[in-house]
Order: structure tokens, then sequence, then C-alpha cells
């Protein structure tokens, strides 16, 4: 093993989504805080709009990566991203990955890049696309949170930390921009509110919109507060439809905020509800009580170390993976269906998680 003074100029590769960025973070900071790393994150068009907010991050290069997800990829793209990962002489490469992927394509990527210290987990022999081959045991064996199989990983070249939870920091700018943009819509901040986030980054973890609009009806009915419908400008047609639909006091935001601002808003909510993207993550960090609306893709990307209830549905079957390492799961692990959970139950568990910080009326007994 390189000695721990030697791993100042790492790599870190985490080529997905911004919630996997995020998950990742306490990892980034054991390195940080055990070796005095300057780290720069690989990762994703997708996954880089959070970097910044993650304090233990030095340096970034964004680029959608065809072993991730990318819709297209020039001739030459990684043969000229070995070259620039060359010549930055990284000490070490750190590959993330979740279970179900593979990390020897970013493996041949640091390898080509001439870096001397290769770590990941892998269920193939890598021989010698890395130097630090940690035999994968998910999901056949254990399976654990993300935050965890990521802290593990660095662990194996000695990096650890004692703060594990997930932390964001936010520029005073951010913060001004958000309260004018609250302001702007007549939102006090220092009263209670909840934040509504329908949008996902795959089909089969959608929540359908009708239920969207009875389970606002519901919290409107229940609740004093203003509810904000959030998401990206994309998703903006999705989210003015819920807040017509659920009436006041819903109101559409999406398209409204930067990231920054984003983080801000989940900061003051009172309730969070979501479906299981990287608003959940962004939440988890900002210590906001939520409800998850958890499609049942990845159980080992719930909440962490915040308070929050989970209610689960079953994907459609035509929208399962074909991967079979996540075929395994499903069929062991998630072989019941599970409808779409009710308005009820979603409104019987904003009492369990989140009354204390709304205002409105008792609880009805059946809940």
């Amino acid at each position: 093993m390189q000695e721990p003074n030697t791993y100042q100029n790492v790599l870190c590769i985490r080529a997905d989504n911004m919630g996997d960025v995020i998950m990742a973070s306490p990892a980034f900071r054991a390195l940080k805080e055990t070796f005095g790393s300057k780290i720069t994150l690989l990762t994703s068009k997708a996954g880089s709009i959070i970097a910044p907010y993650i304090a233990y991050v030095d340096d970034l290069i964004a680029v959608d990566l065809p072993w991730v997800q990318s819709n297209s990829l020039e001739n030459g793209v990684i043969q000229a991203l070995a070259e620039e990962l060359k010549q930055k002489a990284f000490d070490a490469a750190i590959i993330f990955t979740v279970y179900s992927q593979s990390a020897l394509p970013a493996a041949m990527l640091a390898s080509m890049a001439g870096i001397p210290v290769r770590v990941a987990y892998v269920r193939e022999n890598p021989y010698q696309l890395l130097t630090h081959w940690i035999p994968d045991p998910e999901p056949y064996e254990m399976i654990r949170h993300q935050v965890e199989r990521d802290l593990d990983l660095v662990k194996h070249i000695g990096a650890e930390t004692t703060e594990k939870k997930l932390l964001l920091n936010v520029p005073d700018a951010d913060r001004r921009a958000f309260s004018q943009i609250l302001s702007g819509i007549n939102i006090d901040i220092g009263k209670p509110f909840i934040v509504l986030h329908p949008g996902v980054s795959e089909e089969k973890r959608q929540y359908p919109k009708a239920l969207w609009i009875e389970t606002g009806r519901a919290l409107a009915r229940q609740f004093e507060v203003p509810i904000l419908i959030s998401g990206s400008q994309a998703e903006k047609q999705l989210t003015d439809d819920i807040a017509d639909g659920i009436g006041e006091p819903a109101i559409s935001v999406a398209g409204c905020f930067s990231i920054g601002a984003f983080i801000c808003l989940l900061e003051k909510a009172s309730l969070l509800i979501s479906v299981n993207t990287g608003t959940i993550h962004i939440a988890a960090a900002t210590q906001t009580p939520m409800i998850v609306l958890y499609a049942q893709t990845n159980p080992q990307h719930t909440p962490w170390k915040c308070a929050h209830r989970i209610l689960e549905f079953s994907v459609p079957e035509h929208l399962r993976s074909r991967n079979r390492v996540i075929r395994h799961v499903n069929e062991t692990r998630y072989a019941d269906h599970i409808p779409y959970p009710t308005p009820g139950e979603i409104l019987a568990e904003t009492k369990l998680i989140g009354s204390a910080r709304l205002p409105g009326k008792s609880m009805p007994a059946f809940l």
C-alpha cells in the first residue's frame, strides 16, 4: 500500500447523478481529513451541479461517460480525457460505484492516465487494472447504504472520518437570492411551508400525477400552510398541473431556483414529500423531515441519518431493469407487489414525521 502522505492529489470518480455525488461526500471528507488530499471529482454533467456546495471537492471535471449514462460521445473523447488526467499527475484514483455497476471501464481510464493507485469494488478479477481490488460482496451477501459502501471503500486505504452526515455549504449570495424569490411569491420563510417534489430522473420512479393532486388536497385540508410544488424548468408543466389541481394554497415553483437556492428551500421547509431522487439527499443534508415515495429500485439509496418515513411501491414490470444484478435484488427483496401509497397513507405519515412543525387541524382518529 502506498504511504498515506503520498495521497496528496486524489481523483474521485463518481460518474452518476447529483444524489450519488452527495452520498459519496462523506468519503471525500474522509480522504480530506485523513490525508489532506486535494480532491478532484470526475462526474457527469448532471452530478457536477452539486460539486460547488461540497466543501471537500477542490476541482471538477464534468464528462458524461458512456459506461454510465450518455446520449452521445464524440470520437477521441476518452483518449483526450485520459491525457488530461495524466497531465494532472494524480497519486490515486478512487472509483465509486453502486453494486450493479462495473468499475472496470473507469479503472481502464485511470490506468491509461498512468495513475499509480487505483481503488474500487469489482466482482470480477480486475488483474492489473486495479492496484487495490476489493471483491464486491453486494448484493448477494449483503446490501449496505451507499454512504457506508463509499466510506468502506476509502477505509481500505486508511481514510476515515467521525462525521458521517451529509453536509452542503451554501454561499450567502444563494441565501439572498432564495429570500428574494420567496418574497416575490409572498412566502414568509419564517413560517411553515410544505414542499412536494414530483419530478423523477427515470420513469419507473414516477408517482402518478392524479395521486400527487389528491395528496396535495389532503394536505391543504389538514394544514394551514403554503404547499410549494418544486422541480426543474423542464418539469414546469408537471408542477403547474399539480398546483392547479390542488388549488389554493399550492404554488408551482419549478425552474425558480438555482441549486443553491433550492438547498435553502429544503432547509427552510417544514416537510418534504418526494420520490427517490437527489432531492431527498439534499434534504438529508439540510436535516429536513421528509416522506419518501420510494420506487423499489435501489434499497441502498434511502435518506441518510435524518428524520424520514418511507412508503414503497413496486416498479411496473415493463420498466424493470434488465441488469441481472438488479433483477436478483428485485426477485429476492421485492417479490411481492406493493401498490402506490394512497394520499391517506401519506397524510398518516405526516403525523409521525412532520405534524409537530405544521399548524392545522388535529389528525382524524382513523389515521
